[in-house]
């Protein structure tokens, strides 16, 4: 899951959670955050499945603290072989954004 500094995937990571389906088996984050930007996520296999909806702030509480509101989370698909080590992400067509 990623939190972005605004609704667009070019915008900065603010925050950032990794849930990992392998129990450690699978490629683990090496940066952080591991990525920059949604669209670097993207570019690197992850499938984007949802984004927080917009929704306008109500007048007079503009600036209010709450929460990160411009949450997209992304989910990718690896192979484990049966000894328990990650294989690599399993092949996708190449998008647009790596041509």
């Amino acid at each position: 899951m990623l939190w972005l500094a605004s609704p667009t995937l070019e915008a900065r990571v603010l925050g950032w959670a990794f849930h990992d389906g392998t129990a450690g088996a699978g490629p683990q984050p090496e940066q952080d955050p591991p990525y920059g930007t949604g669209t670097a996520a993207l570019v690197d296999g992850w499938r984007l499945l949802q984004m927080s909806a917009l929704t306008p702030p109500i007048p007079g509480h503009e600036r209010d603290v709450s929460f990160l509101k411009h949450e997209f989370v992304f989910e990718r698909m690896i192979e484990i072989d049966t000894d328990g080590a990650a294989a690599a992400p399993v092949s996708r067509p190449r998008s647009a954004l790596e041509h």
